[in-house]
């Protein structure tokens, strides 16, 4: 099969024929559905999934009890690879943000291709180390940028992953997700409304300018692109 026959997931169209005939007859689709887990913190994962449509929040908790975004991921990712190669428990919480749908493939099938493949498991360890570059830009944005970047640059992570400038989206949802009180979303997103950027009804956003809401957002938006590029689209 060619690549653009496969899943629209840029992993799974970024392998070779050999590796995705190993890997395909394990693959089942799956509807992800809103709020669903897709791994909890400190349990070892039963499926590894590819997001084919929508996306996916990695979230940790605090000992304050707050919970806080770390990666965002969907079709550019694999959710559960690492904790499955290692036979760990997960280290986040993965819930489903935005429905959508994945292929799926129990966590033996999984490992079982990776041994046969090297170029597979090379594959999933450079996704592992652009996950790993994408949450610590998350950290590093969430404890130095003013909360109106980072709503702009998780916008715009959100919209692309979805193919979509309406997005169902609650205050509270928002706040979490880029660990911020509640009133600073209003104050941010009524900011961004006035300006003509984003039109904001109760429980949805709409980007009304992109271009305007790349220029309001921090550089770390760039950043985990580029990083994603370099390790997983140009990848030999």
């Amino acid at each position: 099969m060619t690549a653009s026959g496969r899943p629209p997931n840029q992993l799974l169209r970024t392998l070779d024929a050999a590796d995705f005939a190993l890997l395909e007859p394990h693959l089942a689709t799956v509807e992800l559905a809103r709020e669903m887990s897709l791994g909890v913190d400190g349990a070892p994962p039963k499926q590894v999934y590819f997001p084919l449509r929508g996306a996916v929040s990695l979230t940790v908790n605090l000992a304050e009890g707050q919970t806080i975004e770390v990666a965002m991921l969907g079709r550019d990712s694999v959710i559960g690879s690492g904790a499955a190669l290692a036979g760990w428990a997960a280290l986040a919480d993965a819930v489903v943000l935005f429905s959508g749908t994945a292929v799926s493939l129990d966590c033996t099938a999984f490992r079982g291709v990776a041994d046969k493949s090297p170029r597979f498991r090379r594959l999933m360890v450079r996704h592992e180390q652009a996950l790993l570059a994408h949450a610590q830009q998350s950290v590093l944005c969430n404890t130095l940028h003013p909360a109106e970047a980072r709503l702009a640059r998780w916008l715009l992570r959100a919209r692309d992953l979805c193919d979509s400038a309406t997005l169902p989206l609650t205050q509270e949802l928002l706040a979490q997700m880029i660990g911020v009180r509640r009133n600073a979303i209003s104050l941010v997103a009524h900011s961004l409304q006035r300006a003509g950027i984003i039109r904001y009804s109760r429980g949805q956003i709409e980007i009304a300018d992109p271009h305007a809401l790349e220029a309001t957002c921090c550089a770390c938006y760039g950043a985990v692109k580029n990083v994603y590029a370099r390790l997983l689209v140009s990848a030999p």
